[in-house]
């Protein structure tokens, strides 16, 4: 069976400013929420079961103290905010049923990102009904060093919730497409990215790809990713790609450009135009540099 995309973790230095950044490109924002570990979310839901987790570091005290005890997906977030700043594109995350096993195929490929975490947090549904929400990560990195990373996420007690409300976006996109990394020889990942995805990984003209079960995994050149996207990649992380995997581009799915162009038009949020996509350079409380194709493109 094919993995899934779960979800992608945005780092930001405020909650606040990645909604209102959010809500101007059209998408519906969920209320904000806490871990019980110093950070907090304001999620992005989509119909094909992915979403956008903006992050920010809410409690800076209880952060510290978890990532001194060993919180991984705390040290990860600080390690990528010292090395490429509070805003940015700093995990991808993979459906698991099976974190576990996950963390110890991790461990035995020499690519363990740390100790799995388990954590449960309380969730509010529509109707206003509470019910503790659990979940258990396995993390994973090609390289020690590297401020991108990997996990999986099991959700161990699977909470039954309507976010039908949520994932009715303005500007029409229903999920994600495509998840595109940077890599100055995408090749040397190919044994990774097939361990992480248990999906195997193909050779294309960009690069790298890695199909899933909901959308796709693309490691690319910095010139295959300017050609393609039109964006000079940032500095900062072409001279991370040596050291692993940079995060940089999310790619929406949505039924027209039309209405999509009219809203950023409208909000007057800048964009451009290549290739048949919409593309919205990054921003504060945006993270990663956000792409848009039709459906049937």
């Amino acid at each position: 069976m094919a993995r899934t995309l779960d979800h992608c973790v945005l780092p930001t230095g405020s909650l606040a400013t990645a909604r209102e950044r959010l809500l101007a490109l059209g998408f519906i924002v969920a209320p904000d929420a806490a871990h019980p570990f110093g950070t907090g979310n304001c999620c992005v839901f989509f119909q094909n079961g992915s979403y956008l987790e903006p992050l920010s570091v809410i409690d800076p005290a209880a952060a510290s103290l978890a990532a001194e005890e060993g919180n991984v997906f705390v040290a990860r977030d600080a390690a990528f905010r010292a090395a490429l700043g509070d805003e940015g594109f700093s995990a991808v995350v993979l459906g698991t049923h099976d974190a576990e096993a996950d963390h110890e195929r991790f461990v035995a490929m020499g690519a363990s990102g740390g100790q799995p975490l388990e954590f449960s947090r309380p969730f509010r549904n529509a109707d206003g009904t509470e019910a503790m929400a659990s979940f258990r990560l396995a993390f994973a990195t090609p390289e020690p060093a590297a401020p991108c990373f990997f996990f999986t996420c099991q959700r161990v007690n699977a909470l039954k919730v309507d976010r039908a409300a949520l994932e009715a976006h303005a500007n029409g996109v229903t999920g994600i497409r495509r998840i595109v990394m940077l890599a100055s020889a995408p090749e040397r990942h190919i044994a990774f990215l097939q361990h992480f995805s248990g999906q195997s990984a193909q050779r294309s003209e960009h690069g790298v790809d890695v199909r899933l079960a909901n959308a796709d995994l693309s490691a690319q050149t910095p010139d295959a990713f300017e050609a393609t996207y039109g964006v000079v990649p940032q500095a900062a992380h072409i001279g991370l790609n040596g050291t692993g995997l940079a995060h940089v581009a999310i790619v929406f799915e949505v039924p027209t450009l039309g209405v999509l162009r009219d809203l950023l038009a409208t909000s007057q949020a800048g964009f451009f135009e290549r290739m048949g996509r919409i593309v919205v350079p990054t921003a504060a409380g945006q993270g990663a540099l956000f792409i848009f194709e039709e459906i049937s493109a």
